[in-house]
Parts: C-alpha cells; structure tokens; sequence
C-alpha cells in the first residue's frame, strides 16, 4: 500500500474511530485529538484535570476502539517501583521467576502520577523512555505500542510531589481537561443513569498502530515549515539573544529540543488526519499549545498578573 493510500485509509478509521469513541465519552473532543495524535505518533500524554472528568474511562475507550491492552496504574505514597515494574519471586522449584507489572500492556493510565516519590516516578518515566524494564540486571521489552498517558490533578497539591521539568520534557503532550459544557454535563448523567451500556468495537490491531507510527514518520516536511518549528521553540527561551522583551519579562525557562522534535513529528500526524501529504504551518500551530504547555516555565512576574503559558504561547505564534 502506497503512502497516499495509507493516508487515506488512516483518515476514514480515525473518524469511525471517533464515532466508537464517542459512544461512550461525550464531548472532550480535543483532549481525544492530542491524545490520539500521541498515540499515533508514539508519544506520551500528561492529563491535567480535576477528578471525575472521566479520564480512566476515556483511556480505556480509547484502548478498547484501538484493541490495545490497558492497565491503570494508581499512583500513591506508598507505591514502590517494583509495584508498577514487577519483581522476581522463587518458584517452587527455588528458582528466580519474573512476575511482571502492570506497567506490560499497550496503554498505561498512570493515575495522580505526582502522588507518588521521585524512585517510583522515575522507574516510569525510564520505561517511557527505553520501551524496557531493568530487573536485576535483566532486560524485559515493552509490549509494542506502548502509550503512557499520566494524570495530574490541579486542586490537591498538599502530599504530593511535582514531576521536575526534566520528567515533564519526556511528554509529547501536556492536555488540559476541562468541565463540559451544560448540555454535554445532562448528556453524561442521562447516559450513565441509564442501564444502557454501548459496546465498543475493536478497529485497529497493535500491528496497524505500529505501521501509522511509521507512516507519520515518513511523511516528508518543508524546511520551511521545520525552521518555523524551531523558531518557535527557540523564541521561548528568555536567555536567547533573539527573545523579545515579552519572554525575558514572563519566562523563566524555555523548552528544549524535544520540543522542536514533538511539534514537527505532531504536525505530522495532524497533517495526515486532515488528508494533507505534508504538515504546514498551521499543522504545527494547531498542535503547539499541548506541546509547549508543559515546558514553558513562567516567573513570579507572570503569575502576579495572571498570564497563563497558554497566553505566553499565543504570544508566539
């Protein structure tokens, strides 16, 4: 199958795609874009959002339309590394026998992930990274694909412990869920007060997940469009001789080349749901806000009068 024709193909399942999802997620639209854009490009996801916004059921949708295994994770204070990752036992025959962690599936919901000490963070965040696992001194592949999708929630901050900036680099995404709407809300308490329970169809399989990831990565991009990314990027960071007085005013610290990176690979993606051969511009644009969201480190100054990074990201663009 050409690429054109992949293109194609891709376009017309990730509607019905959406259509499965939304039988059972009303609205929150967006939030499925970037979380499917991660997916598809092979990234991971940080969900920023008060609970009962219907985050675990949203990835489990979301695994469940893309026959993907799924895995929650419930981050506490007590969790140890070897609680997500698994340990070795001895076997009735006194033998070392791994028992994996619930950290071997396809997609991992990694609920409250800053309720839980920096060792157990970091044991996830090296799994994201390396697709692999290190038990006593054995390697253990991920299974393939493999999407990490991390929940923060905003509201509790007393016990808890805020990922550095460097673990939130390793996110293609930063998304932020928001309250529905009225009319969405009475959806939701009609449909779940009800005994009806849609059933959701199983579109893809692990092996077509990997061939879009690959696909998105052959689409060819513009230098043009490749410059402007970096730009872009480069403009965030208050100690370039190119940033403008707004920057060195609000930002503390600017994203690094991860994020060049991840807007490019992105807009690639969108490009293709959009049934466009190449990302432009505006492809990476449309994509810059989830990106930059998290890598963007505002000062005192900019707390004090109430500019959020999104305001410093339009500012940008």
């Amino acid at each position: 199958m050409s690429d054109v024709v992949a293109i194609k193909s891709l376009v017309g399942k990730n509607k019905i795609l959406k259509q499965e999802i939304a039988k059972v997620i009303i609205g929150q639209e967006e939030v499925i874009d970037q979380v499917l854009l991660s997916i598809y490009t092979g990234g991971h996801s940080l969900l920023i959002g008060v609970p009962g916004l219907a985050k675990t059921l949203m990835v489990n949708t979301i695994a469940s339309a893309l026959g993907l295994g799924f895995k929650r994770i419930q981050f506490t204070p007590d969790l140890m590394p070897s609680d997500i990752l698994g340990s070795e036992v001895l076997d009735q025959n006194r033998n070392f026998k791994f028992i994996k962690g619930p950290i071997f599936s396809n997609i991992i919901l990694a609920d409250e992930i800053n309720r839980t000490p920096p060792k157990t963070q970091a044991a996830l965040l090296e799994a994201m990274q390396e697709r692999a696992v290190t038990i006593a001194g054995s390697q253990y592949k991920l299974d393939r694909p493999y999407f990490v999708l991390a929940t923060q929630n905003p509201i509790e901050q007393e016990g808890t412990y805020p990922l550095p900036e460097a673990q939130l680099d390793r996110f293609m995404f930063a998304i932020e869920l928001k309250y529905p709407s009225i009319a969405e809300e009475i959806q939701v308490v009609k449909e779940t007060t009800s005994d009806a329970k849609p059933t959701i169809k199983s579109l893809f399989t692990p092996q077509e997940i990997l061939d879009i990831q690959h696909l998105v990565r052959r689409i060819p991009v513009p230098d043009n469009v490749v410059e402007y990314a970096v730009k872009l990027v480069n403009s965030t960071r208050p100690n370039q001789p190119e940033a403008s007085d707004f920057v060195k005013q609000f930002v503390d610290w600017g994203a690094g080349p991860r994020a060049s990176q991840n807007l490019i690979l992105a807009a690639k993606a969108n490009a293709a749901l959009n049934e466009k051969f190449s990302p432009d511009i505006e492809d990476v644009k449309s994509v810059s806000i989830g990106i930059l969201r998290h890598r963007i480190i505002k000062n005192y100054k900019a707390e004090a009068e109430g500019i959020s990074e999104e305001d410093i990201i339009r500012k940008l663009l």
